[in-house]
């Protein structure tokens, strides 16, 4: 079954968002500061979106745990 990701990037705000689905959420805090996660009521996991996404460095991933 394949599924839809929907990506955007503002270049202006340097913001990167990844969502897996259009359902209502809300946004929380993950382990790293730049990351945050979009959730359902439920606590699954609908997308993420990172901040500063120009300050990441090239050599080293960024690393953050989704619930």
């Amino acid at each position: 079954m394949a599924q839809t990701v929907k990506v955007w990037y503002d270049r202006e705000g340097d913001f990167l968002e990844v969502l897996f689905s259009d359902k209502p959420g809300f946004m929380r805090e993950t382990d790293n500061d730049a990351v945050m996660e979009r959730v359902d009521e439920q606590g699954h996991v609908l997308g993420f979106s990172i901040l500063r996404v120009s300050s990441i460095e090239k050599q080293k991933p960024l690393v953050a745990e989704l619930a």
